[in-house]
């Protein structure tokens, strides 16, 4: 399974950006799908994720109600739109998908990055002050 992200960029404070992840090489309908965050000499931080079928969705405490994670099955496609963006949120954005199972265990699991199987390269998000 590959995972390819895109959108990342420079942005301004308050502002806002719109991420992509395109996935190959499996069944897409079947992945939780999920959003890492990592700063240079930071742990990997849990961003947001979404569950099959009818698209749950869990946020980090820094990114809820600021950023919105969604699903487009038919273009085995999982989207992050980012507003009011803050010069703390720059990091390298990664993808990561994962069994079905993992949204519906519990929330430690869904936000855990050992819980998920494939990822992605990442893209480079930085938002000035």
């Amino acid at each position: 399974v590959q995972l390819v992200e895109s959108g990342g960029g420079l942005a301004q404070a308050g502002g806002s950006l719109r991420l992509s992840c395109t996935t190959s090489g499996g069944t897409f309908s079947t992945y939780t799908m999920a959003w890492f965050r990592q700063s240079p000499g930071k742990e990997r931080e849990f961003v947001a994720s979404i569950s099959t079928s009818i698209g749950l969705t869990y946020y980090g405490t820094s990114v809820a109600g600021r950023f919105t994670i969604s699903r487009d099955d038919g273009k085995n496609s999982v989207f992050l739109q980012m507003y009011s963006l803050k010069p703390e949120d720059t990091a390298v954005y990664y993808c990561a998908a994962g069994r079905t199972a993992i949204f519906y265990n519990n929330e430690e699991g869904r936000s855990d990055p050992s819980e998920y199987d494939y990822w992605g390269q990442g893209t480079q998000v930085t938002v000035s002050s």
